[in-house]
């Protein structure tokens, strides 16, 4: 069964780091588009990131660019979202998506879509707090 699972959240101070995991399991990131997602008390949820499959570029949301960095280790197909000078409006449910045909230009990420619940495979999400 294919199966994301998202690690790392937890509570955090303005100004503080911290690094999500995303550990597949039952099929193969390589192929795969990776999107980061979030969903804020209140909100709706919202992309952050887009990694391509098939040049490794990522394209992020204006107001992550410079502090989120998104990678991948492809022996331990896993993915991470690197989170540095957290705010507190970064507060919410993180969640990552892998699908083989997700456009990464940054279209929806832009225009707010969420395209999460159409992903071929979606983790369930790890809360992060930032309070001091």
């Amino acid at each position: 069964q294919e199966k994301l699972v998202e690690s790392g959240g937890g509570l955090v101070q303005p100004g503080g780091s911290l690094r999500l995991a995303c550990a597949a399991s039952g099929f193969t990131l390589d192929d795969y588009a990776i999107g980061w997602f979030r969903q804020a008390p209140g909100k709706e949820r919202e992309g952050i990131s887009c990694s391509s499959a098939m040049n490794g570029s990522t394209y992020y949301l204006d107001s992550v660019k410079g502090r989120f960095t998104a990678s991948r280790n492809h022996a331990k197909n896993t993915v991470y979202l690197q989170m540095n000078s957290l705010k507190p409006e970064d507060t919410a449910v993180y969640y990552c998506g892998a699908d083989r045909l997700l456009d990464c230009s940054g279209t929806y990420i832009d225009m707010a879509v969420d395209v999460s619940e159409y992903l071929e495979v979606r983790g369930q999400g790890t809360l992060v707090t930032v309070s001091s």
